[in-house]
């Protein structure tokens, strides 16, 4: 691989132009809800509307447009947490480059199927990213193909530039801008951009805290490449970390909110703008919400989990005398709260419960964690010793 250097100003400014109709220059939505919370106007950037459902196709668009004849002719080979590998498996087909795309075996399925459907061979192979690109690496030096990195490439860091300058026109008054970094291209390019033309704007990068798993899987590398971390340190004004529940309770809130679907690793900035993280200014804060390309399985966990944090689902066990009409005394007193009940599961066998007594597990709908905490107190009131399930 040729040694990359930083991209300038005015490459991204040529990557606009030679994406220009191919990418889309996506909408920003302003948010009352994040607005509300914050106390300063928040500005979402919708990268999750994108082609492929991720930032990644400005770069990978960027850098199909500049292979040679000879480089087309040997395809392009790629390694990916799953939007990469979608956005040069799309770019390859719209350019009519044949693609190899390696991605771990663990990657979501809805990735994996938009890389096999735009066309692209598709290997999967080891447990993270690393593992990825090293098979990925490996191919490249077997068949002679063109390499495509995710991050550690000028040219693709030059065209996720191009939401830089995107953002310096349609938030123009902009005090703070908040970009998800995982391998760093994205943050690396929007801030170079932003440097130019608004020098004075405040940069935060956001990671997630990647002590294992995370749900913010576009992002879970180990750390940001080295030429995108030698640009970063220059450019950011801080790098925060925010969690897994703080990502859960921000797709929820985007979801639910601003109707916007937005995967783990897009909705990392939203989260450190609930924390408290994005630093104490007054003025307008810009969001990038870098992909919306999350598991469906996953969304249902994630909601759940995070309607039950804002304690909207409720999941409790009791235990009632195991003798008629004990069970509708119960739901009915539960209904006068106004408490929907969701599913009854009752528990005999296998159980320590005393014989004269059946176990009741309830899953409930409730509206908050007041609700929850009033539900709890009458049943309390009413006899019954419940058991609260997380």
């Amino acid at each position: 691989m040729q040694t990359e250097t930083a991209p300038t100003a005015a490459d991204i400014r040529e990557a606009r132009e030679r994406i220009a109709g191919v990418a889309r220059e996506t909408p920003v939505y302003s948010s009352e809800t994040f607005s509300r919370i914050s106390g300063r106007d928040v500005w979402l950037k919708a990268e999750n509307l994108q082609r492929t459902g991720a930032f990644k196709v400005r770069g990978a668009v960027n850098r199909l447009a500049t292979l040679t004849e000879g480089e087309r002719q040997a395809g392009v080979v790629a390694a990916s947490a799953g939007n990469h590998g979608q956005a040069v498996a799309w770019a390859a087909r719209q350019a009519g480059v044949e693609a190899r795309i390696y991605v771990p075996e663990d990657a979501p399925m809805a990735k994996v199927e938009a890389c096999r459907t735009y066309g692209s061979e598709l290997i999967m192979v080891g447990e993270r990213f690393e593992d990825a690109l090293a098979a990925a690496l490996t191919n490249v030096e077997e068949r002679g193909a063109t390499f495509i990195h995710p991050f550690e490439d000028t040219v693709v860091i030059a065209g996720q530039g191009t939401i830089g300058l995107e953002l310096a026109e349609q938030v123009a008054d902009a005090e703070t801008v908040v970009i998800p970094v995982g391998g760093g291209g994205l943050a690396a390019g929007i801030a170079i951009a932003l440097r130019e033309v608004r020098p004075e704007v405040r940069l935060v990068g956001v990671q997630a805290g990647l002590s294992g798993f995370t749900i913010a899987d576009g992002i879970f590398v180990k750390k940001p490449g080295e030429l995108t971390m030698s640009i970063l340190e220059r450019v950011l004004d801080d790098m925060v970390e925010v969690d897994d529940e703080a990502i859960s309770e921000a797709i929820v809130l985007l979801l639910e909110r601003a109707k916007l679907v937005v995967e783990g690793a897009g909705a990392v900035g939203v989260a450190a703008l609930l924390g408290n993280k994005v630093g104490s200014g007054s003025g307008p804060v810009a969001i990038v919400l870098s992909g919306g390309n999350i598991d469906p399985t996953l969304l249902i966990s994630v909601m759940r989990h995070g309607l039950t944090l804002g304690g909207r689902f409720l999941v409790l066990r009791t235990r009632l005398p195991d003798r008629p009409g004990e069970l509708v005394k119960l739901l009915t007193l539960i209904a006068q709260e106004r408490v929907n009940v969701v599913s009854v599961e009752h528990h005999r066998e296998g159980m320590d419960v005393p014989v004269a007594q059946t176990e009741v597990e309830l899953t409930l709908i409730t509206r908050d964690q007041e609700h929850v905490a009033i539900l709890l107190g009458a049943m309390a009131s009413w006899g019954y010793e419940v058991e609260r399930l997380e």
